[in-house]
């Protein structure tokens, strides 16, 4: 990764929340030199207290507005990673340390490439992506759009930079990323709850409680193992291995995919209550 950007050339990250400082990690243990990313973000800019990931960077590399940016300075790459409600403020500021080849990334939840335009112009050019929060963990699954304008060049840097926190999809519509949010932006929730309620069921039938949430937990994570060492198996064939015909497994799945109240119907409502709300916050 550090020969797709200089300090001549540089990677401009703003905002460095849990999602910023996750993907921030991942550069650099991907091999980006500190001396080619400066971080835009007042909180981090005015803390003297700074984790290890943080102590990499020269401190004049932290800044709190792009104003702040050594003079004449053009970036690369800027990876927007703020709160939607803060872009009308902070993207005019971005004006001057943008060049003709910039191109922006947004991990922005609920932002627009149309947001995008009314305040950097209509030439801009602009890669939506919709990550997750298994990212912290280099564990996560981002969605990419990008706009028309923007180059295989540019689609190839903003793939490599958000799978440095897990892997990646590319969609060809813009109004699908809001499908993306539904299922893997929103999906670890859901899996959380599914433990939950694994584990609250196995309480009900008599198990103590701390070991209903480690068998419920760890049968997840061992699943979710699984599907991450079997990539070319498909889940159906994997599903099939542990069901035995007339065993307790082929009994429980009686019950969890039943016609009228199966967790196919359920989590079509989940994953359709989910885009629309996207939808929503979009517009």
């Amino acid at each position: 990764m550090e020969l797709l950007f200089s300090e001549q050339a540089p990677l401009v990250l703003v905002g460095c929340g849990n999602m910023g400082s996750a993907l921030l990690k991942g550069w650099l243990d991907a091999g980006l030199s500190p001396d080619a990313v400066y971080i835009i973000d007042p909180m981090l800019a005015e803390s003297t207290e700074r984790s290890d990931v943080f102590r990499q960077i020269k401190v004049k590399n932290i800044v709190a507005e792009a104003a702040s940016l050594p003079s004449g300075l053009k970036a690369r790459t800027i990876l927007v990673a703020i709160k939607p409600q803060m872009m009308s403020v902070v993207l005019p500021t971005l004006i001057p340390i943008m060049g003709d080849a910039t191109f922006l990334v947004s991990v922005a939840a609920g932002t627009t490439i149309a947001n995008f335009e009314t305040y950097l112009g209509s030439g801009v050019q602009v890669i939506r992506t919709m990550p997750n929060t298994p990212a912290a963990v280099g564990a996560g699954m981002t969605g990419l759009v990008a706009k028309d304008n923007v180059g295989a060049a540019e689609r190839k840097v903003a793939e490599t930079l958000m799978e440095a926190a897990g892997e990646t999809v590319w969609v060809d519509r813009e109004e699908l990323i809001n499908v993306v949010t539904a299922v893997s932006g929103s999906g670890p929730a859901y899996i959380f709850h599914m433990v939950e309620c694994l584990s609250a069921a196995a309480e009900n039938e008599g198990l103590p409680r701390e070991v209903a949430e480690k068998l419920a937990r760890q049968t997840i994570v061992g699943a979710g193992a699984l599907l991450s060492a079997d990539p070319g198996t498909d889940v159906f064939t994997l599903r099939e291995r542990v069901t035995s015909p007339k065993g307790t497994t082929a009994a429980g799945l009686d019950a969890l995919m039943g016609v009228d109240h199966g967790l196919g119907g359920l989590i079509r409502e989940t994953v359709r209550a989910a885009r629309k709300r996207s939808e929503e916050l979009s517009d």
